[in-house]
């Protein structure tokens, strides 16, 4: 287990190695291209110039090209996101034509739209055309409604329908995650009949573990493992070694708890089904991952207070302007903390060794707050917390505040004493502690399970309100209790 466990992690260290490598190689080709191109601009009184540029340009170009064309999609996608906007442009005009369709299927959203807003209505269309329907729902929301329209007559009816279907669900249910990628056959069938069929078709549905076992009406009755096939006699009956209760969906349920159904179960796909129990579609691993990579990116960015993605190398105005919400709340609240120390303006002026010490009283509950906070965020998401256990979950935390409190604040306030030998100090530098690491438990829990419970992410700007309490409350139990002992 340790061998194989060893071998995984070499495998996917060698793996980014690799894709670091191509990246290095890909920037080593755009700065050659640029510092031809430099060169041949300075000699532009020669009278072979043009002729000198466009064979130059379109040398260093076949070479990139070339490069491009021995890479996967997921790997020209990072290499798009790690360069900056000129050379990304670049870049992508080199893979449109081609494999656009895929490389737009592995880039972050908003790098996404930069490169679908560089071309023309035509050149989308054709890049469209390079997907399938499954694929095709997860550009929707990067696309214009009419370029969507277009694209649209351009498919076969049944995948321009399916298309459709999908999109009447929201990005967060099932129905708008699953493929119709789907093969199934009967009850009655033999094994012999199903190897034959499947080795009548030119190649299976990726991520195909089992066929999904449907009656007359199409009602999903089981799946039959791929493995029973390949292990049991060509004469028996599917029946026999069908799964007749198997994990499946409703096209309507929690893309989350999908999500965690397929971590727990360790599912590679299973069958969807709409209210009747009528098979419909097919919900992926792949599929699966994306939504839990973008919701875990989403949720990140969340917590530090952006407003969605954002591009690492976007111009400087749109950075700048992401992350102008949660700035401002953030000055309106440290504001707030400077008017909680400025009600003791008098005690800091008599005891100068107040000012150097809250920052401590501050700094350790909100870095104790946001451990909190990042546990409930990340129980909700997996669905952990429950009407049921969140009082002994907040009565747990608290506990825990508690505990840290005492063993810290009699160690900062030990510190302090020694210090400015000055025992009362000290122990009001220990009770601050104490006091503002059991606020900071209650607070990362109850922030969080607030926005849940109003349909907010609960990861959405709780650092920065967290930050604001712990620190504004710091400064007044620090200063307060200051005033009532020290002075």
């Amino acid at each position: 287990m340790i061998l194989v466990a060893d071998s995984t992690a070499a495998f996917v260290s060698n793996a980014q190695h690799k894709l670091e490598g191509h990246l290095r190689h890909i920037v080593t080709l755009l700065e050659k291209h640029r510092l031809i191109e430099t060169m041949v601009d300075r000699d532009r009184d020669s009278p072979r110039h043009d002729l000198i540029e466009s064979l130059v340009h379109r040398q260093h170009l076949v070479e990139l090209q070339l490069k491009l064309r021995s890479l996967h999609p997921a790997d020209i996608a990072y290499i798009l996101e790690a360069l900056p906007l000129d050379d990304r442009l670049l870049v992508w005009q080199q893979t449109q034509n081609d494999r656009g369709g895929e490389v737009l299927l592995e880039v972050s959203d908003v790098v996404r739209g930069s490169l679908i807003e560089e071309l023309e209505r035509s050149e989308l269309v054709g890049v469209l055309g390079q997907l399938d329907p499954d694929d095709l729902t997860e550009l929707t929301e990067a696309i214009p409604e009419d370029m969507l329209a277009e694209v649209l007559q351009t498919l076969p009816t049944r995948d321009r329908n399916w298309l459709q279907t999908t999109l009447a669900y929201s990005d967060d249910q099932v129905g708008h995650l699953m493929s119709q990628d789907v093969l199934t056959v009967r009850e009655s069938q033999r094994i012999e009949q199903v190897l034959l069929l499947l080795r009548g078709r030119d190649d299976l549905p990726p991520n195909t573990d089992s066929l999904c076992v449907v009656d007359a009406r199409h009602q999903c009755k089981g799946v039959l493992p791929l493995r029973a096939l390949l292990l049991n006699d060509p004469s028996q009956q599917i029946a026999e070694f069908m799964l007749s209760d198997p994990v499946m969906f409703n096209v309507h349920d929690s893309a989350h708890d999908a999500a965690r159904a397929f971590e727990r179960y360790d599912l590679v796909s299973a069958p969807v089904v709409n209210e009747r129990s009528k098979l419909v579609g097919r919900l992926t691993v792949d599929a699966v991952m994306d939504f839990i990579r973008e919701e875990s990116e989403e949720d990140a960015l969340n917590m530090a207070g952006l407003q969605g993605d954002e591009d690492l190398f976007a111009p400087i105005w749109d950075s700048a302007r992401n992350r102008w919400l949660w700035l401002a709340v953030n000055l309106c609240t440290a504001f707030v903390a400077s008017r909680a120390i400025g009600l003791f303006e008098e005690a800091i002026s008599q005891i100068v060794a107040l000012a150097t010490l809250m920052p401590i009283v501050a700094g350790i509950g909100g870095n104790s707050g946001n451990q909190t906070t990042a546990l409930v965020v990340r129980g909700l998401a997996l669905g952990e917390i429950t009407p049921e256990n969140t009082w002994y979950l907040v009565f747990k935390e608290l506990g825990v505040g508690l505990l840290n409190g005492m063993v810290w604040g009699v160690t900062v306030g030990s510190f302090a004493c020694l210090l400015y030998l000055n025992l009362p100090l000290g122990c009001v530098m220990a009770a601050a502690m104490l006091l503002n690491l059991v606020l900071a438990a209650l607070v990362g829990v109850i922030i969080p399970l607030t926005l849940h419970k109003f349909g907010r992410d609960p990861a959405m700007g709780s650092s920065v309100l967290l930050t604001f309490i712990t620190d504004g409350m710091g400064f007044f139990i620090f200063l307060g209790l200051a005033t009532v002992f020290l002075l």
